[in-house]
């Protein structure tokens, strides 16, 4: 937990190798998501990169799109894999043993005391998980499979291609590679972490670029706050802050809300700054909120 610690002060980011999930179930998932992808996604998503190449050939600015094949399965409050298009039976059974083994991964690196409670609202954490493609692309200089963001959420927990690079973080100003190691998770912090420690972990912006030659499988687990979840910092954390830190930061430099209010600023602002997105919720709440 020390060794998690620095990772999440210092860098934000790190990667679990002994992470207690079986490496048939992983590469079973592998298998199924590329399969899925070939059979159900590829075709469509030509029509979409024809339509960006010839965009950006003619001299449209595309630097505001994707270029990336996904969908998302809901695993909490509720599922909604019986209710997804083109999900054969044997997918859906791996997906939902693997959310699974991921859930219990994302409440073991959380700890059950304070952040687990901190995430609960009326009815437990939110909690889904992203299926992404990042197919070759031929004008990698023209297009990013995913523009640089941070993460709106709690903890991210992220199963990436072993073969394919892409994935990459900011550290000090630079783009540094999130090297793929076989049958590792990537995790990484979110917004509401950075909120509830009061800044000691921060949210770090990443990002993914296009490859000219394989197809990158992305598989990212989001275990969030519940909806109505109220995030602020945690009150032992801004206690503790020493009295030069306390002046440097104003105490708590972090707004108290609603996760949900969170998430609806979050999605029409994703790919932008996270600060203005923390000072407009400060300036949305109520003044009794803080006292």
């Amino acid at each position: 937990m020390e060794v998690i610690h620095d990772a999440c002060e210092n860098w934000g980011f790190f990667e679990l190798l002994n992470h207690g999930i079986s490496h048939e179930l992983m590469d079973e998932v592998e298998r199924v998501s590329k399969a899925h992808c070939a059979a159900c996604r590829e075709e469509q998503f030509k029509e979409f990169a024809a339509r960006t190449l010839e965009a950006g050939e003619k001299g449209a600015d595309v630097k505001d799109v994707d270029w990336e094949s996904t969908f998302s399965v809901r695993h909490l409050p509720a599922s909604n894999l019986t209710d997804l298009p083109d999900l054969d039976h044997h997918y859906r059974q791996v997906m939902k043993e693997f959310a699974a083994e991921i859930e219990k991964l994302a409440e073991k690196v959380l700890e059950q005391g304070y952040l687990k409670r901190a995430f609960t609202g009326s009815r437990g954490p939110t909690f889904g998980t992203k299926v992404s493609s990042y197919p070759p692309c031929p004008r990698p200089d023209m297009v990013d499979g995913l523009r640089a963001h941070t993460d709106a959420g709690g903890v991210i927990l992220l199963f990436q291609d072993d073969q394919v690079s892409g994935l990459q973080l900011l550290k000090d100003g630079a783009w540094v590679d999130v090297p793929p190691m076989r049958h590792a998770i990537v995790v990484n912090i979110g917004d509401q972490l950075e909120v509830i420690t009061n800044g000691r972990y921060k949210s770090v912006m990443h990002r993914v670029l296009t490859r000219p030659d394989g197809n990158r499988m992305s598989l990212a687990s989001f275990y969030n706050p519940g909806a109505d979840a109220i995030i602020f910092p945690a009150p032992a954390l801004v206690e503790e802050l020493s009295e030069e830190e306390a002046e440097r930061a104003g105490s708590a430099v972090y707004p108290r809300f609603v996760f949900e209010d969170y998430m609806n600023l979050y999605m029409r602002h994703k790919f932008e700054a996270k600060e203005p997105r923390f000072e407009a919720m400060k300036a949305d709440a109520a003044p009794t909120a803080t006292a």
